[in-house]
Parts: C-alpha cells; structure tokens; sequence
C-alpha cells in the first residue's frame, strides 16, 4: 500500500515559479516508477516529468523541458517538481503518482494516485 501526498502548488502570475512537494505517507517509492502528471487537452493526462523505476534521472515533457525541475530521494521516498517560467497553460491539476509502468499516464492496476494540487496561472 502506498499513500501519496501532494503539497505546494497555488496561484501565481506568468513568468513566476512554484513548487510542488510528493511525499510517501504510506509504502516507499520501491519498485514504482514515480512521476508527474497532468490533465491535457484532447486525453485524459499527460506526463510532466517521470522517472523509470530504477532511474534517478527524469523524463520530460516536450512542454516544461527547460523549465521544470524533478527531483526524487528515493531514501526519503520523496519527490519535487521545481516549476520555473510557468505559463498560462501550465494552469493544471498537478498529479504525484507511483506507477508499476514507466511510460504510460494512464490509470492501471497497482498504480497509486495522490489527489493532486492545483496549479493556476495568470497572465
């Protein structure tokens, strides 16, 4: 069993930065391929930034690379998505997730979810 929380997130203008915190209240990050995801248009999520189940270094998306930051420790069984130069369309629910699968964002049997935190972008 592994229960996620999410924390950081809120409002913020263009241009500014936000960070969003992903803790294990619950389990470990152990064999669980963690990431961030979001919702997006025309499919149900999509992937931020994610790691591969052994691998320390992130995968990013095509539209936060350069901007976005992931960190996991996988001792602490904690991760952050440090978010700079945020942009309108960044405005999203931002989710933690520990994933059996590397390379999917959709829900599937053994994922876990965090409820998510709110991300809102001005202009």
């Amino acid at each position: 069993q592994l229960h996620l929380v999410e924390s950081g997130g809120g409002p913020v203008q263009a241009g500014g930065s936000l960070r969003l915190s992903c803790a294990a209240s619950e389990g470990t990050f152990d064999g669980y391929a963690m990431g961030w995801f979001r919702p997006a248009p025309g499919k149900e999520r999509e992937s931020v930034a994610t790691f591969t189940v052994t691998g320390e270094n992130p995968y990013y998306s095509e539209y936060v690379k350069g901007r976005f930051t992931a960190s996991k420790d996988s001792t602490k069984n904690t991760m952050v998505l440090q978010m700079n130069e945020l942009k309108p369309e960044d405005t999203a629910l931002y989710l933690c997730a520990a994933k059996r699968k590397f390379g999917s964002a959709r829900y599937e049997p053994g994922d876990y979810w965090g409820l998510g935190k709110q991300v809102t972008v001005s202009s």
